[in-house]
C-alpha cells in the first residue's frame, strides 16, 4: 500500500471504533491521550504520526531513527512522510494539530541520533517529549503494534476534532441568540477588544485589530488590504513591509504598512523600518507601529526625524487600544460591522496564530457582553 492508501485505511479504523479504545494497556493509552490532548504544543503528536507512518511503510526501519542523517537501513526521513503525506490527510479531516511539520520545530531540527527514552529533548512541556518518546520505543520494543498505536492516535484526533467543533457552535448559537438587541456601544467593543487582548498568547491580535478597520472601512477609504502572512513568517523571508499591508483600489503598491508589537517600540525598530521603506519599489506614505506597550517619546521623536530623510515617508507609533478606539468613533455607523469583521479574522486563523482557547474566550466574552451579563 501506499502511504495514502495507509492513512485512509488507519481513518477508517478510527472512525468505526471512535468511542471504543482497542488498547487495553493503560499506561500506552494515558500516553496517547496526553501527546494528543496537549494544546501548548502540537509538535509531539506530528512527530508521532509521522514516525509511525514511515514505520508502516517500511516496516524494517525503526520508529525512532526519523532523521537520514543517523544512516544505517532502518533510519528513515520522518519530514519526508511529515509534509508529502501527513499535511494533506490533516487538513482534509480538520485535525487539530499544527498545519506545517514537526521537524522545523527547533526541539526537533537538526538530530542525528535516534530518539531513544534516554535522550533529553529540550522543550516545553517536558512530559510531552518524554512520552512521545516512550510511545516510540512501545513501537520499537514491540509493545504495540505500529497501526493500532496509529488507530488510536487519530481516534482521540477524532473525539477531541469534534469536541472542538461542537463547543464552537453551541458558542456561535449562543451568539445568535442575542441578535437583534441593541449593538453594543463603540467604548463597549473597545472593552471587549481589551479584554480578549489582555488573554494569554495574544501577540497575533493586534495584527487582526489593524486588518479587521480594513475589512470593515476599506470601501470607504477606496483602499484595501493584503492577504496577511502567516503568523511566524519573517518580513525577511516574506518579502513583505509589514504585518499589515494596505493599497490604494487598483494598485497592488503597498502606500501604508503596520508593524505590530506587545513591547516597547525601540530605535532599533524605527531603523529596521527605515531599511525597508528603502528597499520599497515605491514611496511608502505611512509606516505605523502600533504597540499595546508604553510609547517611549524618545522613540517617537525619532521615528518623526525620517520624514525628510526618506523624502516623505512618515514614522509614527500608535497605541493599539487607542487606535481603535479613534476607528470606532470615526466610524461610529460601522462599528457592527468592524466586530464582525474581527470575529471572522479571529476565527479563521489556525489555531497555531491564535488557539482554540483564544477563539472560544472571545465567543465567551462576547456573548457576555451582548447579553448585558
Amino acid at each position: 500500500m501506499t502511504p495514502d492508501e495507509i492513512l485512509t485505511g488507519i481513518y477508517d479504523r478510527a472512525a468505526a471504533t471512535l468511542n471504543v479504545t482497542v488498547i487495553s494497556d493503560q499506561a500506552i493509552r494515558e500516553r496517547v491521550d496526553y501527546v494528543c490532548r496537549c494544546m501548548s504544543n502540537r509538535a509531539g503528536v506530528r512527530l508521532l504520526m509521522s514516525c509511525l507512518l514511515g514505520k508502516l511503510d517500511k516496516p524494517h526501519v525503526d520508529p525512532r531513527k526519523p532523521y537520514t542523517e543517523i544512516g544505517g537501513a532502518d533510519s528513515f526521513s520522518g519530514r519526508t512522510y511529515d509534509e508529502r503525506y501527513l499535511t494533506k490527510f490533516i487538513n482534509v479531516h480538520r485535525f487539530p494539530v499544527n498545519p506545517t511539520t514537526a521537524f522545523l520545530t527547533p526541539t526537533l531540527r537538526n538530530i542525528d541520533q535516534a530518539l531513544t527514552t534516554d535522550r533529553e529533548l529540550v522543550g516545553r512541556p517536558r512530559d510531552l517529549y518524554v512520552k512521545t518518546l516512550e510511545l516510540l520505543a512501545d513501537v520499537a520494543e514491540q509493545r504495540i503494534a505500529a497501526d493500532v498505536l496509529f488507530v488510536e492516535t487519530v481516534r482521540v484526533l477524532l473525539l477531541l476534532r469534534d469536541e472542538k467543533l461542537a463547543r464552537m457552535a453551541s458558542l456561535l448559537d449562543a451568539l445568535e441568540r442575542t441578535e437583534g438587541a441593541l449593538p453594543l456601544s463603540s467604548e463597549s467593543i473597545v472593552t471587549l477588544i481589551g479584554q480578549h487582548l489582555a488573554c494569554k498568547n495574544a501577540s497575533r491580535l493586534p495584527v487582526l485589530i489593524v486588518a479587521a478597520a480594513y475589512e470593515a472601512a476599506g470601501t470607504r477609504l477606496a483602499e484595501s488590504m493584503l492577504p496577511l502572512n502567516s503568523h511566524n513568517a519573517a518580513d525577511l523571508q516574506t518579502g513583505s513591509l509589514g504585518d499589515v499591508e494596505i493599497c490604494l483600489v487598483g494598485d497592488d503598491s503597498v502606500v501604508t504598512a503596520y508593524e505590530m508589537k506587545m513591547k516597547r517600540v525601540t530605535i532599533d525598530d524605527i531603523d529596521g523600518a527605515v531599511t525597508k521603506i528603502a528597499r520599497a519599489q515605491k514611496r511608502i506614505h505611512n509606516y505605523l507601529f502600533v504597540t499595546t506597550d508604553v510609547i517611549d517619546p524618545i522613540v517617537t521623536e525619532y521615528a518623526a526625524s525620517f520624514y525628510e530623510k526618506t523624502d516623505g515617508t512618515e514614522i509614527a507609533i500608535l497605541d493599539c487600544i487607542g487606535f481603535l478606539r479613534h476607528f470606532l468613533h470615526l466610524f461610529h455607523r460601522i462599528r457592527s460591522d468592524y466586530l464582525n469583521a474581527y470575529q471572522t479574522l479571529v476565527l479563521n486563523e489556525p489555531d497555531s496564530a491564535v488557539s482554540q482557547t483564544l477563539k472560544e474566550a472571545f465567543l465567551a466574552l462576547r456573548q457576555s457582553a451582548e447579553s448585558g451579563e
